[in-house]
């Protein structure tokens, strides 16, 4: 059934504000186009910064979700951060623009619903130096609206201009803090130094060489899959000192053995699923990287060596051993060779000096215990590297074990994720089950004299028991209510300083929101109805023009669409739907509040008018009993009223019906069975009402028992 709308008119003196106003206390909108979004600015201060970015999330309050509901996949972010007021980049986005991604981040404990609704998720595209306020402020200049604040669109140019501001932090380090690379760095510490190739820009980490091929081009070509750079690329894995460097260390720090290209090459996330791949690649790094074009491993490169020193000293045996040949059998002492002379073909080359005859003569002629020293060194050495490889192995065990008891308790967490939901469906099915047959009726927003609300209640009237149900995602006034497919739509309305053009649909048995295409264009004070299962908005305004304007909302169409146009402007309307036939009654028009009436049928595809009613009407209560349409309350242009009128459509006819005990308006109604419940609403046009008035055909108006309520005015109520 179809209820009353609530209103802003001119009691209030509330106006929307313009596209250049302020949507919350801080920050505004330009409102620019999808095409024209160029990238968009997020906010932080210290104690909200690094949850953005361990989450990869950023976030904003719900009426910034008018345009972050347009940024798609790598669409340019940067986060300014409030404390010190620099700005922070350069990211992207991951993901579509989206309401409560995560629902309950940047609080305190999880329990309370976040204060930043329309979420992104986000990856880095380029990490680089903060910018100060002074450097950015004058590429953005036109998007500041105060001498602080700024809007947080951004065009094309903007973007452009930011992202030519920005330089690449430079490394200061080897070190780095994400979970398996920390785990990588520990490894090198056990591990002969080896050579360092850099690869990958800036995001990369560094680690010992790996086996690199030619391609056809001659230039080099790492063969491995490169999964290792997307952990990279997460936030966590560049911790930043005072100064704003990097831990790892930069291009200039590398040795004369670094890699010809110059990027630091960084161990993938394939080689973590091969140990033993690992484990080869760094023995072969610390030992002589390659022998004829190819990588061996230590005991490989450890045998050549020593067969290279053993080759050496044969070739010094051999010579000397021609030398003592050469020479005769009585040259076998220092007499004999210093009695050489320097000029002897048969020894050219020879010292003259006689102290060098004396260092050559003082040469052991038993070579073989150095070599035999060196072939010790060698096995200790061999001993050493398997000790490390045994260790290395141990410690990949370790970290393959460690990666499955990650995955254990993330597959536990979602089950105990699932387990909540399921007993909070259940508790939800216990508190229906608990009201009474009748209900339960719903009530949505509102203003309770303090603050605006975003509550969604079910309430019993016969047993006067109020059950909170989970909020919308915003505060939400003078919206308009529908039903369509068992789910309950809210559309419209605002927050006391502006208008949404948001959606938001709740499903009982899920007790879950979710959101919907968004209407034409803002709008509050509308009506609303379902008719042959498509919810029509009507007429409503923007508190500085009364709208005509009837959208539908296709759920094939998955949008809303214009339909045909009332023949006068209704602001404060109210609207239902009686035998496949809208009726629109009453309103503001921009100049007088009315007393007439229209009906739409979809047969005839055009609005007609209708007899008027004795009371001029806006900001009332329209309510359906025994096929009749009762006009309840609402105000008058001077003064709330408590007169009812009741249109009999057989005969198109209004009648007096019998008036309230108190006037309002601004209230909202509910039928269960065959009484209209009247709901909250304001009187004397300052006061909010916290009392319940019932009607049943052939009494009159009653007060009903509603201590639960509470004071309430500019809500919107349903019945499912």
């Amino acid at each position: 059934m179809g209820a009353g709308r609530k209103t802003q008119t001119l009691i209030l003196n509330e106006r929307p504000p313009s596209s250049s106003t302020t949507v919350n206390a801080s920050v505004s909108a330009r409102h620019l186009r999808k095409n024209d979004l160029g990238g968009v600015i997020f906010g932080c201060k210290n104690n909200t910064m690094m949850e953005c970015l361990s989450k990869q999330l950023f976030g904003l309050p719900a009426p910034h979700f008018a345009y972050v509901r347009n940024i798609n996949p790598g669409l340019p972010l940067f986060l300014f951060n409030y404390s010190d007021r620099k700005l922070h980049g350069i990211f992207e986005s991951a993901s579509t623009g989206q309401m409560n991604i995560d629902p309950y981040g940047w609080t305190e404990d999880g329990s309370e619903r976040t204060p930043y609704p329309a979420q992104v998720r986000i990856c880095i595209r380029t990490q680089c130096q903060p910018l100060l306020e002074k450097q950015f402020r004058p590429k953005i200049s036109d998007n500041f609206f105060t001498a602080s604040h700024f809007w947080f669109e951004l065009d094309h140019s903007q973007v452009e201009s930011l992202i030519k501001l920005f330089t690449p932090a430079p490394f200061s380090g080897n070190a780095v803090s994400s979970p398996i690379t920390s785990k990588r760095n520990s490894l090198l510490n056990v591990l002969p130094a080896g050579k360092w190739q850099p690869i990958g820009g800036m995001n990369s980490t560094c680690f010992p060489s790996e086996r690199m091929n030619s391609d056809t081009s001659g230039s080099k070509k790492d063969l491995r899959p490169l999964a290792g750079l997307a952990q990279a690329n997460r936030y966590e894995t560049l911790p930043w000192d005072d100064a704003g460097n990097n831990e790892c260390g930069s291009s200039s720090k590398t040795s004369s053995s670094t890699h010809e290209d110059g990027e630091f090459k960084p161990i993938s996330e394939w080689d973590l699923h091969d140990p033993e791949q690992v484990n080869m690649d760094f023995v072969s790094s610390s030992a002589n990287p390659s022998l004829n074009g190819e990588s061996q491993t230590f005991d490989e490169a450890g045998e050549k060596d020593v067969d290279i020193v053993l080759s050496k000293l044969k070739q010094l045996m051999a010579d000397r051993e021609r030398l003592n040949e050469d020479c005769s059998d009585d040259i076998a002492g220092p007499s004999v060779i210093r009695g050489i002379h320097q000029d002897d073909e048969r020894f050219p080359g020879l010292p003259s000096d006689s102290e060098e005859y004396e260092k050559i003569l003082s040469i052991s002629s038993d070579p073989y215990p150095d070599i035999a020293q060196l072939r010790k060194g060698m096995d200790e050495l061999k001993n050493i590297a398997l000790q490390q490889l045994q260790r290395t192995r141990a410690l990949e065990t370790k970290l393959v074990e460690s990666d499955m008891e990650i995955q254990q308790l993330k597959e536990r967490v979602k089950e105990l994720e699932s387990l909540a939901l399921v007993n909070e469906s259940l508790n939800v099915s216990i508190n229906m089950l608990n009201l009474d047959h009748e209900g339960p009726i719903y009530l949505l927003g509102g203003y309770d004299g303090i603050s605006w609300l975003s509550a969604l209640d079910s309430y019993s009237p016969s047993k006067d028991i109020m059950t909170s149900l989970r909020p919308m995602s915003s505060a939400r006034s003078y919206a308009s209510a529908a039903t369509l497919n068992g789910n309950l739509y809210i559309f419209g309305g605002g927050d006391g300083r502006s208008w949404y053009d948001t959606v938001e649909s709740y499903c009982p048995s899920k007790n879950m929101w979710t959101l919907c295409p968004p209407l034409v264009r803002r709008k509050g004070c509308l009506a609303g109805a379902t008719l042959h299962s498509k919810i029509f908005a009507i007429g409503g305004g923007d508190g500085v023009e009364s709208f005509s304007d009837v959208e539908m909302l296709d759920p094939a169409l998955g949008r809303w669409i214009y339909n045909p146009s009332m023949l006068q402007k209704r602001f404060a309307t109210a609207a239902a739907e009686l035998n496949g036939v809208l009726y629109a009654v009453g309103g503001y028009d921009g100049n007088d509040y009315l007393k007439s009436a229209e009906r739409f049928d979809p047969r005839e595809a055009s609005w007609a008018r209708l007899p008027s009613m004795e009371t001029r009407r806006g900001c009332h209560s329209l309510a359906i009993i025994n096929e009749k349409l009762y006009a309840v309350g609402g105000y008058d242009g001077a003064k709330m009223v408590s007169s009812t009128e009741v249109f009999e459509p057989r005969t198109s006819s209004w009648m007096m019906g019998d008036p309230l005990n108190h006037p309002r308006g601004y209230a909202a109604t509910a039928v269960l069975e065959d009484s209209i419940y009247l709901i909250g609403g304001m009187k004397d046009g300052a006061s909010c009402v916290d009392t319940v008035e019932c009607y049943k055909a052939g009494s009159c108006w009653r007060a009903a028992n509603s201590r639960a309520i509470g004071k309430r005015c500019f809500l919107s109520v349903i019945v499912l």
